[in-house]
């Protein structure tokens, strides 16, 4: 049998210029699955994701899901794209072992933990308070570059990294310090500012909301002395005091060091983000 992918339906334009389409994946010309594909609205136009594949369960483990995201990725090199990504669930084994297939290497994970009704206390010495306007105007002034570059350093292209981290912080903070449901707080000891946390309010389709850490950092001469944990205990009790009971985060896999601090601290893999080149 000859499998091949067509064409479910007219190539889809958003508003932002992001491209998409469904196939059907055929054998012989009869519809055995199909697979979803798009550019990436968030990377821009030169990056791909392989949205999902999905074969009829009487065809499976014959090779057609490969043979079809194969197809999808010579479909996106003609899309003018230079990478493409996908997402695997930590519980979707069938996507993880086809990622490898494919191979794609894992970027970053996505984690999450269930709260306890109160936090750990910190340390003796160590509060936290609310960001000044200062402090987040000195935050701000570096923090797209800091977030593009740390992109750069995990393999995306530079243009990729630097549309993503404007973009994220325009969507994210559009009045700034104000805007609803950021919370920006610094980590203090003995009077001195050693850190800071940005938890942002997530709200769910499934109503589940959860609190959501998108950036935290230890100043550079304050490593090694706890002070990551300390902020993560802050921003559960930052969580906690927003109503939410559950706290999320995305990790670089290269990140060792965060990676082992999360998984210390309970928090478990919800997905796997990976890419491969095209």
């Amino acid at each position: 049998m000859t499998t091949t992918i067509r064409p479910a339906g007219p190539v889809q334009q958003g508003a932002d210029g992001a491209r998409a389409r469904t196939y059907d994946v055929c054998d012989n010309g009869r519809p055995v699955g199909a697979v979803d594909i798009s550019t990436d609205p968030v990377f821009g136009p030169s990056a791909g994701i392989l949205r999902s594949v999905g074969i009829d369960e009487a065809h499976r483990r014959r090779g057609r899901g490969t043979i079809a995201a194969l197809a999808a990725e010579e479909v996106l090199r003609g899309w003018g794209c230079a990478q493409v990504r996908l997402v695997a669930a930590a519980d979707n084994q069938a996507a993880q072992a086809l990622a490898a297939v494919l191979g794609y290497t894992e970027r970053s994970r996505n984690m999450l933990k269930r709260l306890r009704r109160t936090a750990p206390a910190l340390p003796a010495g160590v509060t936290g308070r609310p960001m000044t306007e200062r402090e987040y105007a000195e935050w701000a002034a570096t923090s797209a570059e800091t977030y593009a570059r740390e992109w750069v350093e995990r393999g995306v292209p530079e243009e990729q990294a630097r549309r993503k981290a404007e973009t994220d912080h325009a969507t994210n903070l559009p009045d700034g310090l104000a805007t609803p449901g950021m919370y920006f707080h610094v980590l203090v000891h003995d009077g001195a500012v050693v850190g800071h946390v940005w938890v942002a309010r997530r709200d769910m389709p499934d109503g589940d909301d959860l609190g959501y850490v998108f950036d935290v950092e230890v100043r550079e001469e304050c490593r090694g002395r706890g002070y990551g944990r300390a902020l993560m205990h802050l921003a559960e009790d930052v969580t906690l005091d927003a109503g939410l009971g559950l706290l999320g985060l995305h990790v670089f896999t290269t990140n060792t060091p965060a990676l082992r601090l999360y998984e210390s601290l309970g928090y478990e893999v919800t997905q796997y983000n990976l890419a491969k080149a095209l």
